[in-house]
């Protein structure tokens, strides 16, 4: 058997216990025909660009191991589970340590406006 990692974007719009149902099913498959090494929630995160009027998701990674069948089933089940957004399956070699998720980073805030004036005063002045 291979070891494989699969990265799950969940739809942000479902409530959290229909979110964790879709990991928790995802999960019993794999359990089903492989070993599950890993699991880790990362949680909401900004997408880099919109997927189905979305700008962010849920994200949950499994790292395990499993025959090249069990791919074949989580493929054809997520593609038509709602609330699935995206999802990648990664063959992974056994030795690759875990990946750790950054952490997520604050939303910038509002421009100073004393940072913009200083500016303009410049522009301003022919500089």
């Amino acid at each position: 058997m291979r070891e494989y990692e699969l990265v799950l974007m969940l739809d942000p719009k479902l409530d959290a216990p229909a979110r964790d149902a879709l990991a928790q099913q995802a999960r019993e498959r794999i359990e089903a025909s492989g070993s599950l090494k890993h699991e880790n929630v990362w949680g909401l995160r900004k997408l880099a660009y919109e997927i189905k009027h979305r700008t962010e998701a849920d994200y949950r990674w499994f790292r395990f191991e499993a025959p090249t069948e069990l791919l074949d089933e989580l493929d054809h089940n997520l593609k038509i589970a709602d609330g699935v957004l995206r999802f990648r399956i990664f063959k992974v070699d056994p030795r690759t340590p875990v990946i750790v998720p950054p952490a997520t980073t604050a939303a910038p805030g509002p421009r100073e406006r004393a940072g913009q004036g200083a500016r303009e005063d410049r522009s301003e002045s022919g500089e």
